[in-house]
C-alpha cells in the first residue's frame, strides 16, 4: 500500500494529477465513508421502493375506489415532480411542520434525520414507478390462472402473494430493473440536504485540495462501477428466474 501511496504522489508532482485518496488517510477515510454511505441509500432504498410496489400494486385492484384513487394520486404526484423537488418538499415542508425533540446534549433537533427524509423520499419517488411496472405485470397474467387458483380456494390476497405475484415478477423484471438503476443514481442528491454520501465527501475534498478534475473522473469511474455491478446482478436474477412464456 505505501507503494501505491509513493506513486500516486510521484503522479502529484511530476503531472499534477493529485488523486489524494489514494495517499492521504483523511481523504481517503472520508471517501470510503461516502461510498459505503452511497451504498447503503441504494440498497434500502431499493428494498423500501420494492415493498411499495407490490403493496401498491395490490391495492390498485382493491373493490374500493378511494384506495385505487389515493393510490392513483401518490403515483401521479411522484412521476410528475421532479426528485430534488420532493426531497426538498419532504426534507423542508414536512420536516419544518415537526416539533422538534431535545438530544441527548439537551439540544433541539429534528425528530427526523436528514438520511431518513433521504430514504423516504427516494423510496416514495421509486416506489411509484414500481407500482405501475407491478401492475403492467399484473396484468399480463392470465386471467384464467387466477381464476384456477380462486377454484382451489385462494383469497384474493393469498392468490396473489402465491400466484400472481410471482408471475407478475417475472414479466416486470426487465422494467424494474432499469428503475432500480435509475434510484441507484438519484442517491446523488441526497447531497443537497447534506447526506454524507460519496458527492457530498468529493466536494468536499476537492473544495480543500483543489482537484476539481480528478475527483470528478474519480465520481465517474466508481458509479460506473457500481450501476455496473446491480446491472450485472439484476442480470443474473433474471435468468435465474426466467420461465418460458412468461417474458424474460
Amino acid at each position: 500500500m505505501e507503494a501505491i501511496a509513493d506513486w500516486f504522489k510521484w503522479l502529484n508532482a511530476a503531472h499534477g494529477i493529485n488523486l489524494t485518496i489514494f495517499y492521504d488517510d483523511f481523504d481517503r477515510a472520508r471517501f470510503l465513508r461516502g461510498l459505503l454511505t452511497t451504498l447503503w441509500l441504494s440498497v434500502v432504498c431499493i428494498a423500501l421502493s420494492v415493498v411499495i410496489g407490490v403493496v401498491g400494486a395490490w391495492v390498485q385492484g382493491s373493490r374500493f375506489r378511494l384506495l385505487r384513487r389515493l393510490v392513483q394520486g401518490y403515483i401521479q404526484f411522484f412521476r410528475n415532480t421532479p426528485p430534488l423537488i420532493q426531497l426538498y418538499f419532504f426534507y423542508f415542508a414536512v420536516g419544518g411542520l415537526l416539533p422538534r425533540v431535545t438530544d441527548a446534549h439537551g439540544a433541539l433537533v429534528p425528530p427526523v434525520s436528514n438520511y431518513a427524509w433521504a430514504i423516504i423520499s427516494f423510496s416514495f419517488f421509486a416506489g411509484a414507478f414500481n407500482v405501475e411496472i407491478f401492475r403492467a405485470g399484473i396484468e399480463a397474467v392470465p386471467r384464467t390462472t387466477v381464476e384456477a387458483a380462486e377454484a382451489l380456494g385462494y383469497s384474493r390476497l393469498k392468490a396473489y402473494i402465491h400466484v400472481v405475484l410471482p408471475l407478475a415478477f417475472r414479466v416486470s423484471l426487465p422494467a424494474l430493473n432499469n428503475n432500480l438503476v435509475n434510484l441507484v443514481k438519484t442517491t446523488t442528491l441526497a447531497y443537497a440536504i447534506g447526506v454524507s454520501e460519496m458527492l457530498y465527501a468529493a466536494s468536499q475534498i476537492w473544495s480543500e485540495v483543489l482537484n476539481v478534475r480528478e475527483m470528478m473522473n474519480v465520481l465517474l469511474i466508481v458509479y460506473v462501477l457500481v450501476v455496473g455491478a446491480l446491472v450485472w446482478l439484476m442480470g443474473r436474477w433474471e435468468r435465474a428466474m426466467r420461465m418460458p412464456g412468461y417474458g424474460v
